[in-house]
């Protein structure tokens, strides 16, 4: 008899629309490997979990303050809910529940979705080379990290907390308050698990995490990360779009394409970023990046290329957003 495995991610709502989104697998889904599993046993769990069999045109239902909503999942086991919901509801993070069935087989699941509360401005926050260390230019490296070293031995950038923790609270005057994160990558959805152990470990602030078309097969693992980024680009404008009466900061780093495509949402939102940031991943400042910088710069939009975060840190003082 064909199992089947549900993975959920967190949702976000608005005074009009609730967004959630998850997958559908035969079997297991990603999260269901270890990540602290030590040597080729982590490279065996990690290989795992790119190795699943999504299913498509999978009845799932979703329950939430009250609303029932059915809809089917697309080719590759993904689903996605965009419902109109003008509900009262209390900023913060609250619980919806996901179910479905197959050849007898049931499944249910509890998410989570947010409410932004009030803010100044809301972060949005490349992961790999901002502050998981990946060594995203370097092919090999990238892949050994990733392999054989396991959760616990994984490394964040100095002073990335710090910094985040600051931008979370800045301007909230309640403790339960915070000022809403979204991490967007060009990693796979079979690493969610994984970023979001990490994050938590690190007491990062707790985000809408939103990442790349899942992948399904060990030939597609060595791909991990690689390839277009438009996907990237359509995420956080889905954001902006979402919430259009947000200031943003938007922070990333020079390995890949992160500054390219902040520079066109600046273009395209002029009213909505606040700053940006941008980590060296070498000594060496890139001269196309600092030309890109720069282009921000004129549109009004303050900025910061650095190393460390430190100096990040001192940038957000001066422009007073911590």
């Amino acid at each position: 008899m064909t199992k089947i495995d549900l993975k959920l991610y967190r949702g976000y709502i608005n005074d009009q629309e609730l967004v959630v989104f998850g997958h559908v697998f035969k079997s297991w889904a990603p999260d269901k490997y270890r990540i602290d599993r030590r040597g080729i046993k982590h490279a065996v769990s990690i290989m795992h979990m790119f190795n699943i069999k999504p299913m498509s045109n999978i009845r799932v239902t979703l329950e939430f303050q009250g609303l029932q909503v059915q809809t089917k999942t697309l080719d590759d086991g993904y689903f996605r809910f965009n419902i109109p919901f003008d509900e009262e509801l209390a900023s913060g993070w609250h619980e919806y529940q996901v179910s479905c069935q197959f050849n007898g087989f049931g499944i249910v699941d509890t998410g989570e979705i947010l409410k932004p509360f009030e803010s100044k401005y809301g972060i949005i926050s490349d992961i790999d080379d901002t502050f998981l260390i990946s060594y995203s230019g370097n092919f090999f490296k990238k892949l050994y990290v990733m392999l054989l070293k396991n959760i616990n031995k994984r490394k964040i950038f100095e002073d990335v907390v710090p910094h985040y923790k600051a931008l979370s609270s800045y301007g909230q005057e309640n403790e339960q308050a915070f000022n809403s994160f979204f991490y967007v990558s060009s990693s796979e959805w079979n690493l969610y698990d994984f970023i979001n152990e990490f994050a938590k470990r690190h007491e990062l602030p707790k985000a809408v995490i939103k990442l790349k078309k899942i992948k399904t097969g060990i030939s597609d693992f060595l791909m991990t990360g690689r390839g277009g980024h438009d996907h990237k680009f359509e995420k956080i404008k889905d954001i902006i779009s979402f919430y259009p009466n947000l200031k943003y900061v938007l922070i990333g780093d020079d390995s890949q394409k992160d500054p390219y495509i902040y520079e066109r949402i600046c273009k395209i939102f002029p009213l909505n970023i606040n700053a940006v940031y941008i980590r060296k991943t070498k000594k060496v400042k890139k001269k196309t990046v600092a030309i890109v910088l720069n282009n921000i710069k004129d549109m009004g939009v303050s900025t910061c290329y650095f190393i460390n975060s430190e100096k990040a840190i001192e940038h957000s003082k001066k422009i007073n957003i911590i």
